[in-house]
């Protein structure tokens, strides 16, 4: 796949609709600058996005991809499919940006429990209970902030793989 003829393709497309890249960044609500990066073919469009261009220059998401037209349509089966796909990769992420979300607020929460306990000096007053408690919500956020850095680099998904294959699992 070529970036670059296909930033020039999609260039040429907006073109001929006679439109701004702000007027196009503004219809598909994004920013002039993300434009810009896909008609250079630094950056490519999302997929969901792919097909809002699709429709929007008439074109089949294979001769965008192609960076050139071709005299095929695309088939409208292939399109309900790869727009249930984008539909699924939308779901996941929203899932786990929710997840995200509530990890840091937990940490966060924690990690403010602990400077309270610390600034009354609980944290170290040699009582064995308020030690651990203070551990505790000191290690709760580190250990979130691993889980976030796990998550966010597909490191969770390797550590999966690693185990299935491991333990054989199919």
């Amino acid at each position: 796949m070529d970036q670059k003829k296909i930033g020039g393709f999609l260039k040429e497309l907006r073109k001929e609709k006679g439109m701004t890249q702000e007027q196009l960044a503004e219809y598909l609500n994004v920013s002039g600058r993300t434009v810009s990066r896909w008609e250079t073919g630094s950056n490519m469009p999302d997929l969901d996005i792919l097909i809002q261009l699709a429709d929007y220059y008439e074109e089949d998401i294979r001769t965008l991809l192609d960076g050139e037209r071709k005299s095929e349509k695309m088939n409208k089966e292939v399109e309900e499919t790869i727009l249930k796909v984008a539909d699924y990769s939308n779901q996941e992420k929203e899932r786990l940006t929710r997840r995200m979300c509530i990890l840091f607020v937990i940490g966060l929460i924690s990690f403010m429990v602990f400077i309270v306990m610390d600034y009354t000096g609980l944290a170290d007053n040699g009582i064995p209970l308020t030690e651990f408690l203070a551990g505790l919500t000191l290690g709760l956020p580190l250990g979130i902030m691993a889980v976030g850095i796990l998550y966010t680099s597909g490191g969770l998904v390797k550590i999966k793989a690693f185990k299935r294959k491991l333990l054989n699992i199919k």
